[in-house]
């Protein structure tokens, strides 16, 4: 017998006369509400075990999604199952919705109702999921600096729903961040960074724990600013903050989020090489020495497109996102450059040196060293 595929109107005539109705979306969808009368049995669970939740193959089943095709295809499971009385709801919930049918919502805590809701495009991802969703909410990330390159990422990473962002920085907001530092407002000009990124990531995601530290990372308090945290993110606008990251990094084992700006260009990458000694480049393997200050002049000097951190600080939010939950391909052994002028990007691949100060195979960590004296001092 065909599976029907029948109107909303015509459930109720069928739950009359004894049908079983299914909803079998994730309870994370239901929880934002659910045609009355169904029960709630996720489709793969369904279609795993169909006997366990369904014992009568001959019975009138009804099942209903949140537009009809999944309903359709978990019927056309449980026919090949050998189930012979089955209909899907055309338009499946959000048709019942449009027709003002009675709705019902599961009983949930405050808490899980704002979990489903807040990320619910997140847990239709099935590389994200409820897993993945808690994987973020359990993780720590350092964001260094809340200027042009943290300010979009550590929205975004609030967003996202990452459990703990300590931000370090020991700055204070100036009128000319604004045109490009947008965790900050015109009320905020005149108070520290962190305490108005603070502000602003906890107004946006109250489940983000955002640690405000209104220090400059040093050797002194590097390893302090790392510890206990998953993926560091690179936000500084200085070459010694980068290297000191990078040193510290390889030596704790920890994940570094590179980007940088000038002008109309920008560039990422994914530092590693702390987890995969002699496999993966780190920073020194792409810059063994500092470029001279006249040929990287900073944003006061050069100046940036505003827009241009956005467009970077967004892409290492992508890649801190993607190494928190283990998904996709990172952008280690590659640097990513962005042309804001020509809309274009390019890569280039970046292998590691073996004879690397800091990363090679084997050899012990060399220590912190003066890193403003050393990029004083090179070419």
């Amino acid at each position: 017998m065909a599976i029907r595929e029948i109107t909303p109107a015509e459930v109720a005539a069928l739950l009359a006369q004894g049908s079983v109705f299914v909803d079998v979306r994730e309870d994370h969808e239901r929880a934002g509400g659910q045609a009355e009368g169904a029960r709630g049995i996720p489709r793969a669970r369904l279609e795993a075990d169909p006997v366990a939740h369904l014992p009568d193959r001959g019975a009138s089943i009804v099942l209903i999604c949140q537009a009809g095709g999944r309903s359709m295809a978990a019927a056309r499971a449980l026919e090949a199952a050998g189930y012979t009385r089955l209909a899907s709801v055309a338009g499946g919930t959000t048709r019942w919705i449009e027709e003002q049918r009675p709705v019902v919502r599961p009983a949930l805590s405050a808490d899980a109702r704002d979990f489903n809701e807040r990320y619910s495009r997140h847990l239709l991802l099935p590389e994200v999921g409820v897993a993945g969703q808690q994987r973020l909410q359990e993780s720590r990330v350092l964001m260094i600096g809340a200027g042009g390159l943290g300010s979009p990422a550590a929205f975004y990473l609030a967003a996202a729903g990452v459990g703990r962002l300590r931000i370090a920085d020991d700055d204070v907001v100036d009128r000319s961040n604004l045109q490009r530092q947008i965790l900050h407002t015109e009320s905020s000009v005149g108070t520290p960074k962190v305490a108005s990124a603070q502000a602003t990531l906890t107004a946006l995601n109250p489940r983000t724990q955002v640690e405000a530290v209104a220090e400059r990372v040093t050797a002194a308090n590097v390893e302090r600013l790392l510890d206990g945290v998953d993926v560091v993110v690179d936000g500084a606008d200085n070459f010694p903050a980068r290297y000191l990251l990078n040193d510290a990094c390889v030596k704790l084992g920890k994940p570094l989020v590179y980007g940088a700006v000038q002008r109309f260009e920008g560039q990422v990458s994914v530092f590693d090489a702390g987890r995969h000694r002699g496999e993966q480049p780190c920073y020194r393997c792409l810059f063994p020495e500092p470029p001279p200050p006249e040929f990287a002049p900073n944003c006061a000097e050069a100046g940036v497109l505003g827009v241009l951190p956005g467009v970077i600080g967004l892409l290492q939010a992508t890649e801190a996102i993607k190494l928190l939950l283990r998904v996709g391909e990172p952008l280690t052994g590659r640097l990513l450059h962005f042309d804001a002028l020509a809309m274009r990007f390019r890569e280039t691949r970046l292998r590691h040196d073996p004879d690397c100060a800091v990363c090679a195979a084997g050899r012990a960590f060399p220590g912190y060293i003066d890193y403003a004296a050393f990029c004083r001092a090179s070419p």
